[in-house]
């Protein structure tokens, strides 16, 4: 696959050691808001998680003299992805509400399938049949994993991780295309500023008063959700999103980690399967990229 808009200078190295290190920030910050979901709903976590992150990103756009660009801005595409931003992260709060980190993680590994999928539509990217097909194969496996829950026909929490992951998935090709004119700094404090507010406004009427005992854990999940940002939005400025989208699959094994220190949670078969499924597809994606 060969893109029609990737920027000036692909640097894929860097852009995939900015994934690993975002991956493993964001699980961190997971972790964090698995353990508020007890406490907060879904939006004002979504909220606050953007709200304690912000003063660390202007930070970073002070420290960096990047302050001065931040009005330039392709606003229509910033508000997009604020959009897609508190949606995604909303929807994956309430799937880690009710599933473990690993779960919600095996069907949130679908977004690199629907990267390369809609890369054809908004990057001008060709798609072979054989990559058509290991798309299929792994959005079956995703369809396995949304398994019954109760009396229910689709376990509301996996589809949720589903919904989330479509919104990184088009959020992710947003990127590639607004650093074509946005530098990383602009649509890092944008997106930022807009969920935080956006979200709050959202989670207004049924706003639960912070809790003092839970500050440090709202600092934590700022603190590592906005290096994890930082590091992301560099990740897929860096580089082609099919190439370092891939990479994201090592939040498994943070995922399994948190579970089982945290909340002694061990993964079940279906999941196993039904990742090592979707793992496998993407894999043989980037295989075909290499190529």
């Amino acid at each position: 696959m060969k893109s029609l808009l990737h920027p000036a200078v692909d640097q894929p190295t860097k852009g995939i050691l900015c994934m690993l290190l975002a991956v493993g920030m964001f699980c961190a910050m997971d972790a964090c808001m698995k353990q508020l979901t007890q406490y907060y709903a879904p939006m004002q976590i979504t909220s606050l998680r953007a709200l304690f992150a912000w003063p660390l990103i202007v930070i970073w756009l002070v420290t960096t003299n990047r302050v001065q660009h931040l009005l330039n801005s392709r606003w229509s595409l910033h508000l997009f992805r604020a959009v897609l931003g508190i949606v995604m992260l909303s929807a994956f709060v309430y799937a880690i509400q009710t599933l473990s980190l690993a779960d919600a993680y095996a069907i949130f590994f679908a977004a690199p399938l629907l990267i390369t999928a809609m890369s054809v539509w908004f990057l001008g990217e060709h798609v072979q049949l054989r990559q058509w097909v290991a798309i299929s194969i792994g959005m079956l496996a995703v369809l396995f994993m949304l398994k019954p829950e109760g009396d229910q026909l689709l376990s509301l929490g996996a589809l949720a991780a589903l919904v989330s992951a479509l919104c990184y998935a088009i959020s992710a090709i947003t990127v590639r295309v607004l650093s074509r004119t946005d530098n990383s700094g602009n649509m890092v404090f944008w997106l930022m500023t807009m969920i935080g507010l956006g979200a709050g406004a959202l989670a207004y009427p049924q706003w639960v008063s912070i809790s003092l005992d839970h500050l440090w854990l709202l600092a934590l999940m700022g603190l590592s959700g906005a290096i994890g940002q930082v590091f992301i939005t560099e990740a897929f400025r860096l580089a082609p999103a099919s190439v370092i989208a891939p990479f994201e699959y090592t939040a498994l094994v943070w995922g399994l980690g948190f579970d089982i220190l945290l909340w002694q949670l061990f993964p079940g078969l279906s999941m196993l399967i039904g990742a090592g499924v979707i793992m496998a597809c993407g894999l043989y994606l980037w295989v075909q990229e290499r190529r």
